[in-house]
């Protein structure tokens, strides 16, 4: 037995083994301190597994999981044996015996103090970069699976004559090939001079040769493996021209050849292949010749020839041919790029018409006021601006929200008609609960109530420019069919839930106690093994998760709960619109998710990024929604998938909608059976299926350049359109509306998408675009475009807006209107074809002082060179077309419910009306004045306040009076004048 110490003057003291408890103890704590690191590390696998297993999407974990880790070893092992043979080839090939130089002998101590430890350094080497080339490879899962799966375009590019699969799906594979080639000869070549200089083969200041025989062959082939690289990569380059962006009429994302490309690049990369081959035989030559002399000449040829030909003589090219005559020049390859963005982004089908957008001056009024009624149903209540006042009127509990931005789908009446209907989910606010704890937070809260929906065209009848809900209350009811009510999975639900266990959940709470619950569903990850429950605490960084008594037989664990995040999850081979939008359908409510295959490989079509073209003043407002996040370039797209998620359980399932599409083709390939086929989608959920937002976005912003399709005008620009900006929300884009209109050639009304485009920097209209986005409908995604003459004056949107602002008449209304310090908030401007002109539609929302409740009060019209602003749109149209006389904008015409069938009699011609008003004004500036004077002034105040409610309180009276005499109003919108008109005395005085 070993012993230590033991000097003269100490006793020596032995040091004994561990006894076998100990040696016991000790490696059992190891091996648990293992277990313990893999199980943090792992835990994460181990979630997402089980999460995937849940939603019965296993398949994307696991093919995903292993072609990540079949790239990884691979690539990781290509890499690392690369390096490492070319390591131990250059260590084999030493010299015998070192020169005698001072070089050499400062080597010696890194030689002498590495030799010990050789095998471990190479293994170190080899497994580091090995690491780093598989992780960097593991990342390219998307493209190994496109390239191993990919199927045929049957399109063509025009230069190669090559399908579109060549460019889309193979050639980023050939490139990522390309590049770890590189970088694994690069780091091979690297580490093998080092090796051959630590060991004497390469010289740097020793006299004689300056590297060995060996040593030159060996890095000699080493640089021929890089030009023969190099050439390979000259002849890709050719094709890549076809999908190369430059920089060409004022846009960066120009895509394809163009002149100089077809007759200076394209020759040049073919002359510089040719010399990398030859250059690469030279360095394959030196195993015989042992001499660098004709490769470093070659080589020198090659860079020469690079700068040369394959810059300087395209630059000639460019300078002296293409722009003393560029419009020639570049005619046919502006054509391909022309028809290639058009058939990428679906837009080769629009139709495009000429519209003079001015009514004839002998337009029979009376027809074009009654054609109004028939050619759209204009929705008022913009889901943009109401939010609010489903919030205020249907929150119901604090614990339940709406989001910022509500929704448009279509639903029907009771006698079987399709009526606009803007919708909101009553989800679960977070921070409305009352007390926040673990309990509360993750238990008893955990899901919101029902529906909420309104008719898009009209307001209440009882309540002055409320929204007039067809779902309502808590729980909720109307004219929507049955449905499970309970909202686990929404926009808003981003924190997860625990439910199913002993611990109940507050559906809502009444004067007469808390309604619990107890789910039902099978949605969720089990939480009954212990060592589940111990992968989501860490993974949560909750403990309790672990050790709560909350949590038992039947618990669950609901998390990636808004549709967006369970879709990406299931499909992340799919690009997802930013507006997921809820239908009732078939006793559930589900959420509907469009999806988009893209590509950035297809030959001449101009690259656009989502990011940008899909931003506008609506997702500007709503920070809670995300428009298509990603900032990559495409340019191609397709709405290949639509997507629902069941409000309830949670349920994802993919349909297949462009059954044509490659792209998809391709990952149902890779990915078989996670998308169903397009005969599976059921009749009622087919009702709520639209063309979506972003895709139209997209499509619009290329159209504003595409639309031409003569090449010598696109040169030109003369024709190039924009979006205009939002003229209630300036510096964003105006958004496209929904709506339900038809166009001049359409015999009945379609559920549509609509924008306007203008002239590039002017605001006159340049162009309507509508596109049929009822999926019922034949003509489904069809693009009709109204193309206005360039050289009128036709109004835009900002024009149309200005002519409301600066109207005398209309500003000293909105004055009234805004007495109390209340605020005037603009609706969406909606903009419809009609008899050869526009209508321009605009409703106009009021804040009342102190509160968040827009409530309709007005409508702005606008046809040709008349305006009206009144309280109703039907009484609008009247007076726009000639069928009415305007009210009275000194009344404030504040009497009308401002829906399309609710307006009430106008104050017009009643003086005791008016001068009642003009009382109620210098009322409040009097009230307004004392407090000024002496904010302690009480007693000023108080009669300045009882001055401005007798005032308001005979307005009222005469009001009712006028309207007791008329009967019913004009348009014919309410059946009982009476209780309307009490309604709008309640109202005036909760405004006053």
């Amino acid at each position: 037995m070993p012993d230590r110490g033991g000097g003269p003057t100490g006793p020596r003291i032995r040091v004994g083994r561990p006894s076998r408890r100990v040696r016991t103890l000790l490696m059992t704590l190891g091996v648990l301190a293992v277990l313990a690191m893999l199980f943090v590390m792992f835990a994460g696998y181990w979630t997402d597994w089980l999460w995937y297993r849940s939603v019965h999407y296993s398949s994307v974990f696991t093919t995903t999981l292993w072609t990540k880790i079949g790239l990884f070893f691979v690539f990781g092992l290509l890499m690392s044996l690369a390096v490492g043979v070319n390591i131990w080839l250059a260590h084999r090939l030493r010299p015998p015996l070192s020169a005698m130089s001072l070089e050499q002998q400062s080597l010696d101590r890194y030689r002498m103090g590495i030799a010990p430890y050789k095998k471990w350094v190479l293994l170190a080497i080899t497994v580091v970069v090995g690491l780093i080339a598989g992780a960097s490879a593991s990342s390219q899962w998307r493209t190994w699976l496109l390239w191993v799966n990919g199927v045929p375009f049957h399109q063509y590019d025009p230069q190669f004559h090559l399908d579109v699969k060549f460019y889309a799906f193979d050639l980023p594979w050939y490139r990522f090939l390309l590049s770890f080639g590189f970088a694994a000869t690069v780091l091979s070549l690297v580490a093998a001079a080092l090796v051959h200089y630590l060991y004497g083969g390469l010289r740097v200041t020793s006299p004689g040769a300056r590297a060995t025989g060996a040593a030159t062959g060996h890095l000699s082939v080493l640089l021929g493996i890089f030009v023969s690289l190099k050439a390979v990569a000259y002849w890709l380059d050719r094709y890549g021209l076809a999908v190369k962006s430059s920089d060409f009429k004022s846009s960066s994302n120009w895509t394809g050849l163009r002149y100089v490309d077809a007759h200076a690049y394209l020759p040049a990369k073919t002359i510089l292949f040719c010399i990398a081959a030859i250059c690469a035989v030279l360095f394959f030559a030196t195993l015989w010749r042992r001499t660098w002399q004709l490769p470093v000449i070659g080589f020198g040829l090659m860079v020469l020839s690079a700068i040369l030909i394959g810059g300087l003589y395209p630059a000639i090219v460019q300078k002296f041919q293409v722009q003393p005559n560029e419009q020639a020049k570049e005619t046919p390859y502006i054509k391909k790029n022309i028809e290639a963005t058009r058939k990428a982004y679906g837009i080769d089908g629009s139709d495009v018409r000429d519209y003079e957008g001015e009514a004839p001056k002998d337009a029979d009024r009376k027809q074009l006021r009654a054609d109004a009624d028939a050619t759209a149903s204009l929705r008022l209540l913009d889901p943009n601006v109401v939010s609010p006042t489903f919030q205020q009127l249907q929150q119901v509990k604090d614990y339940y929200g709406f989001p910022s931005t509500l929704d448009v789908d279509r639903y029907k009446t009771p006698d079987g008609k399709d009526q606009d209907t803007v919708i909101g989910l009553r989800e679960l606010n977070v921070s409305g609960i009352p007390e926040h704890n673990w309990i509360n937070d993750h238990f008893k809260y955990t899901h919101g109530y029902g529906a909420v929906a309104a008719k898009g065209t009209t307001t209440s009848q009882t309540r002055r420019g409320a929204p007039d809900f067809i779902e309502e209350d808590l729980p909720s009811k109307g004219q929507l069919p049955k449905y499970e009510q309970r909202i686990y999975y929404g926009e808003k639900t981003t924190q997860y839930s625990i439910v199913g266990g002993p611990q109940k959940e507050l559906d809502y709470s009444s004067d007469k106690g808390e309604k619990t619950y107890r789910y039902e569903g099978d949605s969720g990850v089990k939480l009954s093994n212990p060592f589940t429950r111990a992968a989501y605490a860490l993974t949560f960084s909750e403990p309790q998760i672990l050790y709560s008594g909350a949590i038992g037989d039947g618990s669950r664990i609901l998390y990636n709960r808004t549709p967006k995040e369970r879709v990406e999850a299931v499909a992340p081979w799919l690009t997802i619109d930013g507006d997921a939008y809820p239908a009732v359908v078939d006793g559930r409510v589900k959420w509907i998710v469009d999806a988009y295959t893209t590509t950035d490989g297809y030959p001449y079509a101009s690259r656009t990024t989502l990011g940008d073209t899909t931003a506008d003043s609506l997702n500007d407002h709503d920070g809670e929604r995300s428009v298509v996040a990603q900032q990559n370039k495409v340019n191609y797209i397709r709405n290949s998938v639509k997507a629902t998620v069941d409000a309830y359980d949670g349920k994802v399932t993919l349909y297949e909608w462009d059954t044509k599409d490659p792209v998809l083709k391709t990952w149902k390939k890779a990915f078989p059976g996670t998308v169903k086929p397009k005969s599976a989608i059921s009749s009622s959920l087919m009702e709520h299926l639209r063309y979506p937002q972003d895709l139209f976005k997209v499509q619009r912003e290329l159209l504003t350049r595409y639309h031409v399709t003569d090449p010598v005008t696109f040169y030109s620009g003369s024709e190039v359109w924009q979006v205009p900006d939002d003229p209630t929300n300036k510096g964003t884009s105006v958004p496209p509306y929904y709506l339900s209109m038809k166009m001049p050639d359409q015999k009945e009304q379609t559920f549509s998408l609509t924008t306007t485009l203008t002239p590039k920097g002017r605001d006159n209209l340049g162009a309507f675009v509508a596109v049929d986005a009822d999926s019922e409908s034949s003509g489904y995604g069809k693009i009709r475009i109204l193309k206005l003459p360039s050289n009128t004056g036709v109004a835009g949107p900002q024009l149309v807006q200005s002519k409301f602002n600066s109207d005398d008449k209309i500003a000293e209304t909105l004055n009234i209107l805004k007495r109390g310090d209340s605020d005037i908030e603009y609706g969406n401007l909606l903009t419809v074809p009609l008899g050869g002109g526009l209508l321009y539609v605009e409703p106009v929302y009021l804040r009342g002082a102190g509160t968040d409740l827009p409530l309709l009060r007005q409508v702005l019209v606008s046809y040709g060179d008349k305006t009206a602003f009144e309280s109703s749109l039907s009484k609008a149209l009247d007076v726009v077309f000639g069928q009415s006389e305007p009210s009275d904008s000194s009344s404030g015409q504040d009497g009308g419910g401002g829906g399309g069938d609710t307006s009430k009699p106008p104050a017009a011609g009643n003086a005791t009306v008016e001068q009642a008003l003009k009382d109620a004004q210098k009322a409040y500036e009097q009230a307004q004045e004392a407090l000024k004077k002496d904010p302690q002034d009480w007693e000023a105040y108080g009669k300045a306040q009882q001055d401005l409610k007798d005032a308001l309180d005979r307005a009222a009276k005469a009001e009712t009076k006028a309207a007791e005499k008329k009967g019913q109003s004009q348009d014919g919108g309410q059946q009982d004048q009476k209780q309307g008109q009490s309604a709008d005395d309640k109202a005036r005085r909760e405004d006053a």
